[in-house]
């Protein structure tokens, strides 16, 4: 089953039964081995799935942690499992952190087979962060979430890979949410700083109460425009397109077509071939004649196309998609020359 599949399916499985789980034995069953059984690991092989590790610390002996994973013979991540209804599992955190001293261990996971937080020793060599640089929700499954699962998936498993971007993710995933919480409620420090930029006046209490609410209501108008513009933009591209697969589908159906390929098309279709056979297989640069103009294309796809010749006017024109990498939507640049310059 596909990771991302098999997620999904469990996230589902999560959501319809975990009220009825009433142990921390029962969410192991129930959700955490499957979990890591999605992710390529032997939960039945005790040598690569270890229950119960012993993990000694001081003086205290035969401290345990719930699972450990070994991969080549090197214990790899530990897992501290707890109840599926303990929403609190940062307490837990102190018992994980001593596990994590005292063995080769780079990686942590706290779970309560809901949440999975996943722990390094970015800060402090040898001493789990406090803070977590993944946070999976399994009832609130993210795209980006699965992309970054699948480096702990076993046959693709490596130590290096993940700890290079554990980094960035960590303090990235930590800005995120320090925004979206200043959007929703900005506080005094935000506030103060908005001020300091577009007030001039005496920042007084009432002052700084009063702005809170407009800094609220701005940024939450700023957020709809945005989506807005975004979805209109969507809604545009793609009612340009159908209408452009309806021309081209009443193109295709007429029997008696009223248009011709000229020499002027050919020979300037070839002359772009040969410029773009520099940058890909020219076997990959086709042609499609329509009523209005002459489109070459790129792998025979009417919606990869190079560009347009308008010949059949009385000035020549040459249109260019534009991509806009900002709002990715593609416009159009058109050049017009004399017949007589060709």
């Amino acid at each position: 089953m596909d990771l991302t599949d098999g997620l999904f399916e469990l996230s589902d499985k999560i959501t319809e039964i975990s009220d009825q789980i009433n142990s921390e034995e029962a969410a192991k069953n129930a959700f955490i081995m499957p979990f890591f059984d999605l992710l390529g690991y032997d939960t039945r092989n005790p040598i690569e799935f270890v229950p119960e590790f012993t993990a000694d610390v001081g003086n205290k002996k035969g401290e345990k942690v719930d699972y450990a994973i070994v991969i080549d013979g090197q214990t790899q991540m530990l897992i501290e499992a707890k109840w599926c209804n303990n929403d609190k599992l940062d307490p837990h955190n102190e018992q994980l952190t001593r596990y994590f001293t005292v063995t080769n261990a780079k990686i942590g996971i706290l779970t309560n087979g809901v949440t999975y937080k996943f722990y390094t020793d970015l800060e402090v060599e040898n001493k789990m962060d406090r803070k977590p640089f993944l946070e999976i929700d399994m009832t609130n499954l993210k795209e980006q979430e699965i992309s970054e699962l699948k480096k702990f998936y076993k046959d693709a498993f490596n130590i290096d890979n993940i700890l290079s971007t554990a980094e960035i993710l960590k303090y990235s995933n930590a800005i995120k949410r320090l925004i979206t919480s200043q959007f929703e409620d900005p506080d005094e420090n935000f506030v103060t700083y908005v001020l300091s930029e577009v007030y001039e006046g005496r920042k007084t209490q009432n002052v700084k109460d009063k702005f809170q609410d407009i800094i609220k209501k701005s940024i939450s108008q700023i957020i709809n425009s945005m989506v807005r513009e975004k979805l209109e933009s969507a809604l545009d591209t793609k009612e340009e397109q159908e209408a452009e697969e309806v021309a081209e589908a009443i193109e295709e159906i007429s029997d008696a077509p009223v248009y011709e390929t000229t020499e002027e098309e050919l020979s300037g279709y070839y002359t772009i071939k040969s410029i773009f056979s520099e940058f890909t297989d020219p076997e990959r640069i086709t042609y499609k004649d329509t009523l209005n103009y002459f489109s070459v294309l790129l792998d025979d796809n009417t919606r990869k196309w190079i560009c347009r010749l308008y010949f059949n006017y009385t000035n020549y024109y040459i249109e260019f998609p534009v991509y806009c990498y900002e709002t990715r939507n593609i416009s159009v640049t058109r050049t017009c020359f004399s017949p007589v310059n060709i």
